[in-house]
Parts: C-alpha cells; structure tokens; sequence
C-alpha cells in the first residue's frame, strides 16, 4: 500500500473564542485507489465517520477510486484516515491519497453523488 501522505496532524489552537484548552478542527481530503467500489466503502466509512464525530462526504469516483473530505477533532480524522487505508472486509486498498484542506463549517457525514 502507497501513502502519498501522512495524516499530518499537528493540532493548531484555536484562538478564535473557544478558549485555550480548544482544538482547532482537523480537515483531509483523501483519495483511495484499489477494490474500492462496488464493496460497500461509501456505507462504511459514513458509519465509522458518524461514530467518530467526523463531518464531510464521501463520493465514488469515475475513474474507480474513492474520495472523501473529512473534518472533525483530529484523532478523531486521524483514525478514520487509518480506517481507509483497509476499508470495509471486501475492499483492497493498494493507496491512499492525503491532502491537507482548510476546515470549513461541515456539518452531518454523506455519500455524496459520483463525480
């Protein structure tokens, strides 16, 4: 398996009114490649994601890959990242894409339509 990235969480604080103690939200955009469609990813990872606490979408891509953007407390994105890099029993990921993205005010987790 290919990691074109790591999680590349290094909590900022957020100075902005939530106090000292608060975390500035996490936001990736990751791309997966291998036997991702067709297994049930997109279902999955909105199950795991709601669980986390983890906000954004997930879509299926036309070129076979699976792409997501992920927003939450960042061990909380940071395991649902680790999540993807296998997926649900039948997927077989051979990469995963990583990009840092600027949080924005994503709310609830969706499979959003392919693109």
């Amino acid at each position: 398996m290919v990691d074109k990235m790591d999680s590349g969480v290094t909590p900022r604080r957020d100075s902005q009114g939530a106090g000292e103690d608060a975390v500035a939200p996490l936001c990736r955009r990751v791309i997966v490649s291998g036997r991702v469609q067709g297994v049930g990813f997109r279902q999955a990872a909105r199950g795991v994601a709601e669980r986390r606490g983890v906000a954004g979408w997930v879509r299926n891509r036309r070129d076979g890959r699976v792409e997501a953007v992920l927003e939450g407390p960042p061990g909380e994105v940071v395991a649902l990242i680790e999540w993807f890099r296998h997926g649900p029993p039948m997927a077989k990921v051979s990469e995963v894409e990583v990009f840092e993205e600027s949080p924005g005010p994503l709310s609830g987790f969706r499979i959003a339509p392919t693109a």
